[in-house]
């Protein structure tokens, strides 16, 4: 039971994608899921059993859907989309294969490794509107279920930006926060004054290493930043 004067958000990263696996820049793009995805969302399922929910909300993009369809199966709570919960909108990087972006767009590039707080591709969103959209959305549904438990869906450059601004950092701290694996979860609790305190953050216990998104590559590793790995 949360407390009345609390709110929790059990908040999760959307499942493996086709551009997770072929290691294509998806943002906004509306790619749908993998295999190993549907493999994870089974996994997911069974795993939020530890964690009930009252309310459900969702990103509109389908990777995200779909993901928190599977962590709403024994709840069947009808799921509100949000589109301020989608992940950055990548403008000119859209489509393109990461192993490119070096190349590419070598500015850009070095901004999301090591300065990504200044990262703001042509056509696309700033990270800091990402930081503040994000928040924007969470403290929104946060300030609606106060004695509740609340799924929120999302994705992996959003939910990093909503656990830096949990934490109660700038944006400029960013690469403080790990990335997290596909189906990961975090539980951030609020009070009636919105402020935040996270209870957990980035688990992702549920999946075996032959389910793992990250298992099967290293490009998220902290020493592969400055070596400009997007592989």
């Amino acid at each position: 039971m949360v407390d009345k004067e609390q709110v929790k958000l059990i908040v999760v990263r959307h499942c493996e994608a086709m551009g997770n696996d072929l290691r294509i820049f998806q943002g906004s793009t509306d790619c749908d899921i993998t295999e190993n995805g549907a493999r994870q969302l089974d996994a997911l399922a069974e795993r939020m059993r530890e964690f009930p929910f009252q309310a459900a909300y969702s990103s509109p993009l389908k990777r995200a859907y779909k993901t928190a369809q599977a962590a709403n199966r024994y709840y069947g709570l009808p799921i509100k989309t949000e589109a301020r919960l989608a992940e950055i909108h990548g403008g000119c990087w859209e489509g393109k294969k990461w192993g490119d972006f070096p190349k590419l767009f070598p500015r850009d590039s070095y901004h999301w490794n090591n300065e990504p707080w200044k990262f703001h591709p042509d056509g696309g969103e700033s990270m800091k509107e990402v930081y503040d959209r994000i928040w924007e959305a969470v403290t929104d549904i946060a300030s609606r279920h106060f004695g509740q438990s609340v799924l929120v869906a999302s994705h992996g450059c959003a939910i990093r930006n909503l656990l830096c601004h949990a934490h109660g950092w700038e944006i400029e701290r960013l690469n403080d926060v790990d990335w997290c694996d596909n189906t990961a979860i975090s539980v951030i609790e609020f009070d009636r004054e919105l402020r935040p305190t996270i209870l957990l953050e980035n688990d992702s216990s549920h999946l075996t290493e032959h389910l793992s998104t990250f298992a099967k590559q290293s490009w998220w590793r902290r020493e592969n930043r400055d070596a400009m790995q997007f592989e």
